[in-house]
């Protein structure tokens, strides 16, 4: 969730991408912020806002923050766009163009599902040079013959809240289930069919045969998790499965999918990483360069992205989409209520979905508009948008970057809805509403990690081992010696390398990063080899 409007930051500082190596930066040590404790936090916060105002981008600003204000989590790991991975690897189980950008926009609002299952939350800098890789072995979404439906779903789902609801957060569903039952009238909690209805004519099936799973839905209950906080101490005696009850599918014989995905921060100030993801068996790979700027405003923390975050860009290789090249833009969005304590993220901006290529004589493009909050009340987390089609004579489509800017005659669907719950579509030629998604049965897939025995030492969660366990542990002193001697060890190398006359370069990334794609060296796609090859004996 970080696009579409202009970065605060300068062309020119953008520019100076591996700027870890000037004798200004090395000479510039990150200023402090005194550890006052868990029961500080409001204070430091304080104080933190009061340094950051008039910044024209804090997220280039060099501040060690204490431990106590972190969760024990890698950023590597935290910013990723594969919360449904199953979903990104639908986009190309469809024929039909329309229904593929169809796909792509379900993916787009599942993809930021951490903010709307858990807490905003701060984890740690990533340091120049570390990488993180995953995968998830996901059971197919799969499509019916009506293709206009979204796809049955098998993993972590779960009942639909409350249409009411504007934020489902991590609160249970307030509805009945329709639950099958047996030939002979009992009730069988092993064919669980779950359906969700906004309309009488509306319905959205989740899973033809599900169970409840006592494993996920303790995974469920675990709001840590659901935010994407890391899950290595993940035990059953601390889990508590109030939130509501999670269905898996009984799927006998299904061969899973498996979505790999590599990450490595690539400058660190200010900070950029590049990423890449791929679905071989699907024919689809992702990629992206993460930077993203934040500045004061108001009461509220400013996040969009970087001058070189272009967005996320989606590569089709083979089957229906053949050749198709997609690219969302990131909306920029903001944090509230931090002086309360409990801050909850915003949008009030546009995300624009660009398809080139493929064998389709039609163009697609799609705007979501998030719409502006009021002042007064509850937010809505409302959003609309609509696709259109993009002719030759259309030379200014670039400019349409809301809603009202499209003519009436380029419309072919349009949707509406909340982002943090339920969105349905419709053809602009058919009166019938149909979902889109309902993000309230959507729970965040966990990832699987390879065990930290096998880990290198630049590796996320290797590298963060001992702040991590100190965290848990609540010892914050003890973590923030941990971490403030990582930090020290960064500052040292680079002043060696300057000393040697070597010029920091990426091992899984090319360092040109212009276009905003992520491109792999060798390494890069030996890593990615290897995590598509790695045994199921993970970290999880």
């Amino acid at each position: 969730m970080s696009a579409a409007p202009p970065s605060p930051i300068d062309d020119d500082s953008a520019s100076q991408i591996y700027d870890d190596e000037t004798p200004e930066a090395m000479e510039t040590q990150a200023e402090v912020v005194p550890d006052s404790g868990e029961g500080g936090k409001l204070k430091m916060i304080m104080s933190l806002l009061k340094k950051c105002l008039g910044v024209k981008d804090i997220a280039a600003m060099r501040i060690s923050l204490p431990a106590s204000l972190l969760e024990p989590l890698p950023n590597l790991e935290y910013w990723t766009y594969l919360d449904r991975p199953d979903l990104f690897a639908a986009i190309n189980d469809v024929e039909d163009p329309f229904l593929r950008m169809l796909a792509v926009i379900r993916f787009t609002f599942s993809k930021d599902l951490k903010f709307i299952r858990g807490k905003i939350c701060k984890p740690y800098n990533s340091v120049l040079g570390e990488h993180f890789r995953a995968h998830w072995d996901v059971i197919p979404a799969v499509y019916s013959q009506d293709s206009d439906e979204p796809p049955t779903q098998h993993l972590f789902v779960s009942f639909p809240a409350d249409p009411s609801q504007p934020d489902i957060g991590n609160k249970p569903s307030s509805l009945t289930p329709n639950i099958t039952t047996t030939k002979n009238g009992n009730r069988n909690s092993d064919t669980l069919s779950v359906r969700s209805s906004s309309s009488g004519k509306e319905k959205n099936r989740l899973s033809t045969s599900a169970s409840a799973s006592p494993i996920s839905q303790a995974l469920l209950g675990e709001s840590n998790l659901e935010a994407g906080i890391s899950n290595l101490s993940l035990g059953e005696s601390d889990l508590d499965a109030k939130t509501g009850q999670l269905l898996e599918a009984d799927v006998a014989g299904g061969d899973r999918l498996r979505i790999v995905y590599l990450t490595e921060q690539v400058c660190h100030h200010p900070p950029i990483s590049s990423w890449y993801a791929t679905c071989p068996a699907k024919n689809m790979t992702a990629s992206g360069v993460d930077q993203i700027s934040a500045k004061v405003s108001g009461t509220s923390i400013r996040v969009g992205p970087g001058a070189r975050n272009k967005g996320i860009f989606i590569k089709i290789n083979g089957g229906p989409g053949a050749g198709e090249r997609y690219k969302i833009t990131h909306p920029a969005a903001y944090v509230n209520g931090i002086l309360r304590g409990s801050p909850y993220a915003t949008v009030s901006d546009s995300s624009i979905i660009t398809v080139a290529g493929g064998k389709s004589n039609v163009t697609y493009r799609a705007i979501i508009e998030y719409k502006e909050e009021s002042w007064l009340g509850k937010p809505q987390f409302a959003v609309e948008g609509v696709i259109h089609i993009c002719k030759p004579e259309d030379t200014g489509y670039e400019s349409w970057t809301r809603v009202k800017h499209v003519p009436r005659d380029r419309v072919v669907a349009q949707f509406e809805g909340s982002w943090k719950h339920l969105i349905r579509w419709k053809r602009t030629n058919e009166t019938e509403w149909k979902t889109l998604i309902d993000l309230s049965t959507l729970h965040v897939i966990p990832k699987s990690v390879r065990p930290l025995s096998i880990q290198q030492p630049n590796e996320s969660r290797k590298l963060w081992e001992y702040v991590t366990s100190n965290l848990l542990k609540k010892e914050y002193s003890e973590a923030t010696k941990v971490k403030l001697a990582i930090e020290q060890r960064q500052r040292d190398l680079a002043l060696e390398r300057k000393k040697k006359g070597i010029e920091f370069q990426p091992v899984y990334f090319e360092k040109n990063i212009d276009s905003g794609e992520s491109f792999l060296t060798a390494e890069g796609q030996k890593a990615i080899d290897n995590e598509l090859a790695q045994v199921e004996a993970d970290d999880h």
